[in-house]
């Protein structure tokens, strides 16, 4: 199907992949006007956490906030609202335990960091599905859709699913090598009208047009619990923004990236945390705005 992708990804040319991603993506980066104001920059709902798993809703919320959306909604246990405040005071709050919420009032959502499986049901999922409009599925929402497969069916047309290898797995099953994970991902991709992110160093976004896109920003100095998050709480941002799907998700995993390697320039491979790849949003940013190539 893909006669160009090696059986290893990393095989891969790195410094091709950066060049032409940063070029791709200088041209479809944003900017707003003087006189916009939070409304124009969208309102983006992350429903993530539970009790003993907060910090997942917190480093999403955190990154959508610094993703340039407008507005922010943590949707979490009633428990936690100070936890929030607390954290990210730029987020508003909402429970997680409201039946039926409204969720037209958002222009995206991102849901899984975090959830654990009590709160997860068929019912809620359905009703989060009939939302209509593109999500960010993560961690324990893909592990949920892994044990109820029939719901692949129900996912809003482009929503972006975010799995690494091993949810990758649960969802999709065994595979002998990366080639043959990029095909499935692809066919998948294709047959639900989904994107899929794989992560990890290399990710892959393939679409629902067959298109596969390659990153190679990012370091091992990433591979710290909540990393994951971030990369979720971005896209959901940049979505609600109004970037398109496939730009979200390419933008968003190339920013995670290389807010990462900026990062490990600054404090090292060991010490660095999925909160400092946060703070270096800003430079990854402003690296693509300015053509910058590191």
């Amino acid at each position: 199907m893909f006669q160009n992708i090696p059986n290893h990804i990393n095989e891969l040319d790195e410094i091709i992949i950066k060049q032409k991603s940063i070029e791709i993506l200088h041209d479809k980066l944003k900017t707003f006007d003087r006189f916009s104001h939070k409304g124009n920059r969208g309102h983006a709902a992350i429903f993530a956490g539970s009790i003993g798993m907060m910090g997942a809703s917190i480093l999403s919320a955190r990154a959508c906030s610094k993703s340039g959306a407008g507005k922010v909604t943590a949707i979490i246990p009633p428990t936690s609202f100070d936890l929030i405040h607390s954290t990210v005071p730029e987020a508003l709050v909402m429970s997680n335990e409201t039946p039926n919420l409204d969720y037209s009032i958002f222009n995206s959502i991102g849901i899984g960091p975090g959830l654990g499986s009590e709160l997860l049901s068929e019912r809620l999922i359905d009703h989060i599905f009939s939302y209509n409009k593109p999500i960010v599925i993560d961690a324990d929402a893909l592990n949920f859709l892994a044990k109820h497969p029939k719901l692949l069916a129900k996912i809003p047309p482009s929503s972006i699913l975010t799995p690494h290898l091993l949810e990758w797995k649960r969802l999709f099953g065994e595979v002998s090598n990366d080639k043959e994970r990029i095909e499935r991902s692809a066919s998948i991709s294709i047959q639900y009208g989904i994107f899929i992110l794989i992560k990890g160093h290399f990710s892959c976004l393939t679409t629902p047009k067959g298109k596969l896109l390659f990153n190679a920003t990012g370091n091992s100095g990433m591979a710290k619990g909540g990393s994951g998050d971030v990369l979720t709480g971005l896209i959901t941002g940049l979505l609600a923004q109004g970037y398109e799907p496939e730009i979200a998700a390419f933008l968003g995993m190339y920013i995670h990236g290389l807010a990462g390697d900026l990062a490990m320039v600054s404090l090292g491979e060991e010490a660095m945390t999925a909160s400092d790849q946060i703070n270096y949003f800003s430079g990854a940013f402003s690296e693509i705005r300015n053509l910058l190539y590191t």
